[in-house]
């Protein structure tokens, strides 16, 4: 299974992430994500074995939740254990740069940190378990679109650049383990496992 670790954006926020995404509606060659799935990926573990095998390098899914449970508890913030925050969703960017589009998400202001703490728990002890090592810096954000080819690569570059949204607060409680089933309409997100952060 395809799997990663996430925390969930509230139901409240599906409509002013949907409000960007329809300024976007003209730029061709972009595909827009499910504003009622948004969430911010913690940890991609790409595939993982639903029960151990000694032939596969892939780690299992009983390795991979235990390693998420010591990533949640062991996971701070200027030597204080990460506990319930609040979390702000704002702002607009891209990767890897406006020059050549890939992704527009939106950016997190208030929550980096404990977002950041957990992200590097989290990269702990998965490559820990045999899991790839990120080969990017941790930005956190919300994926909005994704651009298969460069045709309106004009428009995205003027709404990125001419918008500051302030799209909305929560408070993150926990952070979950989720599969994720490639169809051809998106992918389809199912959790696995629920880590509470108290």
């Amino acid at each position: 299974m395809r799997a990663f670790f996430a925390v969930d954006l509230p139901d409240a926020l599906a409509d002013p992430l949907a409000a960007v995404q329809d300024d976007l509606d003209d730029a061709e060659g972009l595909r827009v994500t499910d504003p009622t799935q948004a969430h911010v990926t913690l940890k991609f573990l790409g595939e993982v074995d639903s029960e151990s095998d000694p032939d596969d390098d892939r780690p299992a899914l009983n390795d991979v939740i235990a390693a998420g449970e010591r990533a949640v508890e062991s996971a701070s913030v200027e030597g204080a254990s990460v506990a319930p925050f609040d979390c702000e969703v704002a702002g607009l960017g891209v990767f890897p740069d406006l020059d050549y589009v890939s992704v527009v998400w939106a950016g997190v202001d208030e929550g980096t940190a404990a977002l950041t703490a957990l992200h590097e728990a989290l990269e702990r002890e998965t490559t820990a378990i045999g899991v790839d090592p990120e080969e990017h810096a941790f930005t956190p954000h919300v994926t909005l679109a994704r651009m298969d080819d460069a045709r309106g690569k004009g428009l995205v570059q003027r709404v990125v650049r001419g918008r500051d949204p302030r799209f909305g607060r929560f408070t993150v409680d926990d952070v979950r383990l989720v599969e994720s089933t490639l169809t051809p309409d998106g992918p389809e997100y199912e959790t696995i496992e629920t880590f509470s952060l108290d």
